[in-house]
């Protein structure tokens, strides 16, 4: 008897992957990403130029920073519509806020920028800790996890030092308020607060779980009741928290 193989057509969500089980469309983007990261880099300068221009020599140049402001409003906007912020956008902020930091650290001058690699590096590593918890347990995207730390990159590179520790964690606790604010919202409009107040309880069972049992214990807690969650693009309330804190010490003077 001769047997026979079905063949079972691939789906066009289904992501393309080889022997090893690698993502292609992930690699691809991974090599996209040096390029995108230049391409920030590049508009950094052009954005301190045109600033320079427009204000004169005298006031402090903060051109990059409205590149950045561009990048975190563009993340917000994609994580709104496709709930998920892609990689050649995050990573990409996150490379290209290391090369302006290191260009500094180089003394090569492309814009007013004050901090070095080093600061950069921190504030990078910084905005992965302050949301790695939520994102051991599900309650946060990757992509927003990325997203921090580009900002964290971009802000260490160029305010450098306290000053933009500082700054990275009070945006990201407006950001965080905001969140909170948006989910009220959204359990308000949906009804669901019995359903929403237990998963809110259980979150902080999974951070005890996490806390003593460690990451990989807290994250199988969570996905077994993850089908029951309402989704929240949290991109958009960390955009809002980075420009409303920026704005905030602009407007002060602190800046």
């Amino acid at each position: 008897m001769q047997s026979t193989t079905t063949v079972q057509p691939v789906s066009a969500q289904t992501p393309v992957a080889d022997d090893l089980g690698i993502d292609r469309a992930f690699l691809l983007q991974l090599a996209q990403v040096p390029f995108f990261a230049l391409g920030f880099v590049l508009l950094a300068f052009l954005s301190h130029v045109t600033w320079g221009a427009i204000a004169g020599e005298g006031a402090r140049n903060f051109g990059p920073i409205v590149v950045l402001c561009a990048g975190m409003v563009l993340a917000a906007v994609i994580d709104g519509w496709a709930f998920k912020v892609p990689n050649w956008l995050t990573l990409s902020l996150v490379l290209s806020g290391w090369i302006i930091g290191l260009l500094h650290t180089c003394g090569v001058a492309i814009d007013a920028g004050v901090g070095g690699i080093g600061a950069s590096l921190l504030c990078t590593v910084i905005g992965f800790a302050m949301l790695f918890p939520l994102l051991a347990i599900i309650g946060m995207g990757q992509g927003d996890v990325k997203m921090l730390m580009g900002f964290g990159a971009w802000i260490g590179a160029f305010f450098g030092g306290r000053d933009a520790v500082e700054i990275l964690v009070w945006a990201f606790c407006l950001g965080a308020i905001v969140g909170g604010i948006f989910g009220l919202i959204m359990m308000v409009c949906r009804r669901k607060f019995s359903k929403n107040l237990s998963n809110f309880k259980e979150i902080f069972v999974d951070l005890r779980v996490m806390a003593t049992m460690g990451p990989a214990a807290a994250n199988q807690r969570a996905t077994a009741r993850r089908s029951s969650w309402d989704r929240l693009p949290y991109g958009i309330p960390l955009c809002i928290g980075f420009l409303g804190y920026l704005i905030f010490r602009g407007m002060q003077g602190t800046l």
